[in-house]
């Protein structure tokens, strides 16, 4: 195959990246290329700093669905936005501290807090970043991640939620509605580099889509929506035709694996050790790789600051 050749935004250099067989390696944008638009230019503001951009948590979920074979969602952000402007995304954000609330437990069933806190190690209130990926969900794509939500009004209540995202906990437990933890898994964490105006500590989930829910987006921060194979996306990916940063490619990569998104649990499920991505050729294709695939053990580790559980060198 011959490889693509495109420009990486913001430079004149040109780098190659192939769109690969189904269970080729991708060749990713390093994030710290990608530093967003400042009064609609693609210019840094002169006062920027890139050393005290605060890193917030964040919570994204890769949604499933099988049409018939392996389907994943994908979000086309505005180009008006700072940080990942006209880029193909997960539904995600920010972990607000409202997110932290009272009666997590009470929230969802499947997990205590203190077992979602467990797996994603830390101290406590780990189901926030379950409550952050639904209450997402809901805001961006119009899907409601509830074990019963047959008699709810979705899009009343989005349209609460987009006017008070702190409302959503107690919508929740005034509709009486539960949150499955099991059927949302934590699969990676990746954390931007410095150089981006926005720094997030992004933990990736992977959950099947809610039957009988079509998205819808919300044509402010999204304004397009689509079901892709994730190696059709790769692929469209590499002949720019589709904008995605390099953690979205690589988790986007670990899914073209998977034939179905029964395979993709199953995997999640066994939540496999964290491992470390590692980067070669930085200053070139940028690969992002994983064990078992090839380089990986002299490739650079301190370029990407990701971690996949998501990951089988069989597979």
């Amino acid at each position: 195959m011959v490889a693509n050749r495109r420009r990486c935004p913001g430079s004149s250099r040109k780098v190659r990246s192939s769109g690969g067989e189904s269970r080729g390696i991708p060749r990713l944008w390093p994030l710290r290329g990608n530093v967003g638009h400042v009064n609609g230019s693609d210019q840094q503001h002169p006062d920027f700093d890139p050393l005290v951009v605060p890193i917030s948590p964040a919570a994204t979920v890769m949604l499933l669905d099988d049409r018939p074979d392996l389907h994943v969602l994908m979000l086309r952000r505005t180009s008006n936005m700072v940080f990942a402007a006209d880029n193909w995304v997960f539904p995600g954000g920010r972990v607000d501290p409202e997110d932290h609330a009272e009666h997590l437990d009470r929230l969802f069933s499947g997990l205590t807090d203190a077992e979602a806190s467990d797996i994603l190690e830390v101290d406590r209130g780990g189901l926030a970043w379950w409550l952050a990926a639904c209450r997402e969900t809901l805001e961006e794509a119009g899907l409601l991640l509830a074990a019963d939500h047959s008699d709810i009004d979705r899009a009343a209540l989005r349209r609460e939620v987009e006017q008070d995202e702190s409302v959503f906990a107690n919508l929740l437990l005034e509709h009486q509605l539960v949150l499955d933890a099991t059927a949302v898994e934590e699969v990676a964490r990746f954390i931007t580099p410095v150089g981006s105006p926005r720094r997030f500590d992004a933990r990736f989930f992977v959950a099947r889509a809610p039957a009988n829910q079509e998205p819808v987006h919300d044509d402010g921060e999204i304004v397009d929506w689509t079901w892709v194979r994730p190696q059709d996306a790769l692929d469209r990916w590499a002949a720019g035709a589709m904008t995605m940063m390099s953690p979205t490619v690589r988790m986007v990569a670990c899914l073209a694996r998977y034939s179905d998104a029964d395979d993709v649990m199953t995997a999640a499920r066994r939540r496999q050790t964290y491992q470390r991505v590692r980067v070669i050729d930085p200053d070139g294709a940028y690969q992002v790789v994983l064990p078992g695939e090839p380089g990986y053990e002299t490739a650079l580790l301190e370029i990407e600051t990701g971690f996949v559980r998501l990951w089988d060198a069989s597979h």
